[in-house]
């Protein structure tokens, strides 16, 4: 025991050391002011322990809309399962949490944890809180728009009674300021945006479950709730090196929560406050060519929803978002719509965690990137998203209401299906070759020039510099494998995250950049794209980056892709400046559902009649292929958190001595 308490006392101040060094004096500052503030509410100052009385005259808009043409029975069908305690959380599949769920367990490791004050909780330590990742997430509430949203559909109370007796448990277990649910301001936020949902669902003001003096009790504790939730966030907004999405989050929360429920006249304050930070960081946290500064691609749409769902709530409300607000979204769309294949696929870039904002869609064929360019192709009028969105999906229609049916019908076809929206994002530093854009023949590669990640700490970039993506006809075969773990699982969070599970080079068994926390990197690679030049014949990228200059005998790694159209070939090359000896690593990660097959220095993988060939150009190369390797590892996919699965790598490792260059073609028969 006290060997374990010794290891976890070095991993923590490890950690807060790290952190610290990621911190400019400013930033050191706010966090001690955080801390003395969260030592006084522990004694009892600057609380909203005393909430004052709601004045329910006012009134707001709903910003959720009548979506009657649903198919009612996925509703219904779900929301029976959760009245039955049936919930799915990641990698539990099947787990029954009943009712009224131990709020403040993780339902993976069983581990309770102590309400003891949230904000001095370390809920990084598994020893504490479990894997807190599974305890939150049913506490974001999103399990209760599904019931509220079968009460919509068929006024049945049980889906209502069933509602309030979660409500009414959470707020019995989850005391104020009190246990795991009361540590980021983040999580309350959500949980804000949830119960606005469900309390439009329900009717508001006027619904049955407050009527009577038991349903009146069960308001005012509702009430009482929301205001101290949107206290709490306001008084800690992540700021400085974690102004990420959490703090685009947290204003959305502490938005839609002044919108939805205006009862208070502080909140016309915190309301202005929240719109001002939404104002400021959607242009600060998406560059203009529409890419999110994290550079991952599950933040990106995490991050839309917080954006649209406060721009609507704003617009039912008459409070309008500036126009580059609007404009910086329609950007978003436009990357996504441009990375997207013409089967709907897209690459795993940067952290993934399948966290939602909001599941208003019961649908089992439910995209969240096409669904957003579903909502997008409505609000902004675009044919091209459209296009890909492919069809309007009950998300779009909650949020947007039944008229927004025959507006998406009524936007005309593309006129022209052969190029993408935009092929090159030289701020976010994504750039796609290829051909034949959305038709059965497409060829799509995109490959990574961009930087790590956002701010000091780059918390969900990976190492990741430019690495490629390939998908032909709509089948991928170049993958990137995902993300697989997070707050747990330190050895598998380092790798997905590392240099080897990505289509790229690692130098001397190091990393790009250097690993110093789960959500930390100490020393970060830069990336520059040189040359940009798609064309009739071939398009060609050529980049490089500074990860490597680090070293005692400093690498520069260049590489350059060419693809030669009527050929149908990539050839990729790999140039290294440095002075002495190196080892280089070559990885390429092929798609689980492609069959891979070795030959010498030539590898085919198929899929559906499809081959693409991969051949080194050197004669020195040693080849391997990996599957399924727990070891090294490598050989690895994961497409939802906390699940992975075996998949084929191929590893080419070359010995190289001063100014080298590697070479690999890339075949192509579709």
């Amino acid at each position: 025991m006290a060997d374990k308490n010794k290891k976890n006392f070095i991993l923590e101040f490890s950690w807060g050391w790290n952190r610290i060094r990621c911190m400019s004096l400013p930033e050191i500052c706010y966090r001690f002011k955080s801390s003395l503030l969260a030592e006084l509410q522990c004694r009892g100052l600057f609380t909203a322990e005393k909430v004052p009385p709601p004045d329910l005259f006012y009134a707001s808009n709903n910003w959720l809309n009548n979506a009657r043409e649903v198919i009612h029975s996925r509703y219904y069908e779900n929301a029976e399962s959760i009245l039955n305690g049936q919930i799915k959380i990641f990698a539990l599949e099947k787990l029954n949490l009943g009712l009224m769920p131990d709020w403040n367990r993780d339902p993976r490791t069983g581990r309770q944890t102590t309400l003891s004050f949230g904000k001095k909780l370390n809920y990084r330590n598994q020893e504490i809180v479990g894997d807190i990742k599974y305890l939150w997430e049913p506490n974001r509430q999103l399990q209760l728009v599904t019931l509220a949203q079968a009460y919509y559909l068929s006024g049945e109370q049980r889906y209502l009674d069933g509602l309030a007796a979660q409500l009414n448990s959470w707020f019995e277990a989850c005391q104020y300021l009190k246990g795991p649910n009361w540590t980021s301001s983040l999580e309350l936020a959500i949980r804000l945006i949830n119960w606005s949902i469900v309390w439009q669902l329900i009717g508001g003001l006027k619904s049955p479950l407050f009527q009577g003096m038991s349903g009146r009790s069960f308001l005012n504790r509702w009430l009482v709730a929301i205001y101290r939730h949107a206290h709490f966030i306001k008084g800690y907004f992540s700021s400085y090196s974690s102004a990420n999405n959490h703090l685009i989050g947290e204003a959305a929360g502490v938005f839609v929560a002044t919108v939805t429920w205006p009862f208070w006249p502080v909140f016309i304050k915190w309301q202005d406050v929240a719109k001002a930070i939404l104002e400021v960081e959607v242009l600060k946290q998406n560059a203009e060519d529409g890419v999110n500064r994290e550079q991952a691609i599950s933040y990106q749409q995490f991050v839309l929803d917080f954006l649209i769902i406060s721009a609507l709530a704003g617009r039912a409300n008459g409070i309008n978002f500036s126009r580059k607000y609007w404009s910086r979204l329609e950007s978003m769309l436009n990357y996504l719509a441009s990375i997207i294949d013409v089967a709907g696929n897209l690459p795993m870039t940067g952290d993934a965690d399948d966290g939602y904002v909001v599941k208003l869609s019961r649908e089992k064929s439910f995209c969240p990137y096409r669904s957003l360019l579903a909502t997008g192709a409505v609000v902004f009028d675009r044919d091209d998203f459209k296009a890909k969105a492919g069809r309007l999906d009950d998300k779009t229609l909650w949020l947007l209401g039944d008229s927004a049916q025959k507006a998406f019908t009524e936007i005309p076809e593309p006129r022209t299906k052969s190029l993408p929206v935009c092929r090159a994002f030289p701020e976010g530093g994504y750039y796609i070759l290829g051909k034949d854009f959305e038709t059965d023949n497409e060829v799509r590669c995109i490959v990574d020039c961009g930087p790590l990640g956002y701010l000091s700490i780059a918390a969900h970039g990976h190492a990741d510099a430019l690495a490629i993506y390939l998908s032909v006809s709509g089948r991928e075969f170049l993958i990137d494998p995902g993300t697989y773990a997070y707050q747990t699982k330190k050895k598998w969070r380092d790798y997905f995250r590392g240099t080897s599970a990505h289509n790229t080079v690692r130098i001397d068994g190091e990393n790009q950049s250097v690993i110093s926390g789960n959500f930390m990197w100490k020393k970060k690679a830069n990336a520059f794209c040189e040359l940009f030049e798609p064309g009739e014949a071939q398009d060609v990228l050529a980049g490089h980056h500074d990860g490597y200059l680090r070293l005692r005998d400093p690498v520069l790694h260049r590489r350059e892709i060419k693809y030669l159209k009527s050929e149908n070939e990539i050839i990729v090359s790999d140039c290294f400046e440095c002075k002495g000896l190196h080892t280089v690593e070559r990885f390429w990660h092929f798609s689980e559902h492609c069959s891979v097959l070795v030959d010498d220095r030539t590898v085919v993988a198929a899929k559906d009649g499809i081959e693409v060939k991969l051949e080194a150009l050197e004669d020195e190369v040693e080849i391997s292929l990996h599957r399924g390797d727990d070891q090294i590892p490598l050989g690895w996919v994961s497409r939802r958190f906390d699940v992975k699965a075996p998949t084929t790598t191929l590893m080419m490792r070359n010995m190289i001595k001063g100014k080298s260059l590697l070479a690999a073609k890339i075949i192509i028969r579709q």
